[in-house]
C-alpha cells in the first residue's frame, strides 16, 4: 500500500513539473503547479505514515527511504518558503527534483516490501536522523534556488529578455535573499542533528561515521556562508557554491 502512495506522489510531481513547463512556454504562469505539489505532500504523507508504522519508526533505514524522506523534505520547505518568498517558478524547478529522488526509491529492490522492524531506537538518535534529513531538504531547496539564478543570470547576459521563463523569475537580488535564507534554515536544522547525533547512544566506532560526515558537510556550508558574509561573492559563485556544495554531500552520504 505505501508503494502506490509514492507511485501517486512521483506522478503528480511529475505533472507538476512538466505541466508548469508547458504553460510556461506559452507565455503564462502556472497556476496548477502549487495544487500539484499539495497532492504529492499529501500521498507523501501517506506513504511515510504507512512506511513509519511498518518500522515502528521514523522511516530512515535505508537509502530508498531517506531519498523518498528527502523529497518529502524538500516539497514541504517548498510549500512553506515559496509563496513566502513569491518565487512563482520554485514549483517548476523543484518538481523534477522530487520525482528523481522518489523514482530512485521506486527503482525495483530499493524499497523491501516487508521491511523489518526497528528496536531499541532513542529520542536523539531520531532526532538526529529526522532533523538531518530535514536540513537537506531545506539546502536542496537552496540549491534549487540557486539553479534558478544561474539561469536568470545566463539570459540577462545573452539578453533573452522577452521569454516566458525570464518575465516570470523574481529579480536576482530576491533570489540570492532567498537562496542565503534558505541555506541559513538548513545550517540550523543541520546544527540540531549533528547535536542530537553527538548525544545519541554509540554502541560501536562505526556508529560516529555519520556525525563526522555531516559535521564536515556542516564545516563546508559554514565556510561558504563566512565568506559571502566576510569577503563577499559574486552571486553566481555563491549559486555555484549552494549547488556544488549540495550534489557533493549526496554523492558522500551515497557511500557512507
Amino acid at each position: 500500500m505505501d508503494r502506490w502512495f509514492l507511485i501517486a506522489a512521483t506522478f503528480l510531481a511529475l505533472m507538476a513539473g512538466a505541466g508548469g513547463l508547458a504553460v510556461l512556454r506559452h507565455g503564462r504562469r502556472s497556476q496548477w503547479t502549487a495544487w500539484w505539489m499539495i497532492g504529492v505532500f499529501l500521498c507523501q504523507l501517506g506513504y511515510l505514515g504507512i512506511r513509519g508504522e511498518m518500522r515502528a519508526a521514523c522511516p530512515l533505514r535505508s537509502i530508498a527511504e531517506i531519498a523518498v524522506f528527502l523529497a518529502w523534505s524538500l516539497t514541504l520547505f517548498y510549500l512553506l518558503v515559496g509563496p513566502m518568498y513569491r518565487i512563482s517558478l520554485l514549483g517548476v524547478f523543484t518538481a523534477p527534483l522530487v520525482a528523481l529522488f522518489q523514482g530512485f526509491a521506486l527503482l525495483p529492490g530499493k524499497l523491501a516490501a516487508n521491511p523489518e522492524r526497528i528496536t531499541g531506537t532513542t529520542h536523539w538518535g531520531e532526532t538526529h536522523a529526522a532533523m538531518s534529513v530535514l536540513a537537506y531538504g531545506a539546502l536542496a531547496l537552496a540549491a534549487v534556488a540557486g539553479v534558478m539564478f544561474l539561469v536568470l543570470d545566463r539570459q540577462l547576459k545573452e539578453h533573452h529578455l522577452k521569454g516566458g521563463l525570464f518575465r516570470f523569475l523574481p529579480p536576482v537580488r530576491e533570489l540570492l535573499v532567498s537562496l542565503e535564507r534558505l541555506l541559513w534554515l538548513g545550517m540550523f536544522l543541520l546544527t540540531i542533528g549533528l547535536i542530537a547525533g553527538i548525544l545519541m547512544p554509540h554502541e560501536n566506532p562505526g556508529a560516529w561515521k555519520h556525525v563526522f560526515v555531516a559535521t564536515g558537510v556542516w564545516s563546508a556550508y559554514i565556510a561558504l556562508m563566512v565568506v559571502k558574509r566576510v569577503r563577499g561573492i559574486t552571486g553566481r559563485r555563491f549559486s555555484l557554491g549552494a549547488v556544488a556544495l549540495f550534489v557533493l554531500s549526496l554523492v558522500v552520504f551515497a557511500f557512507v
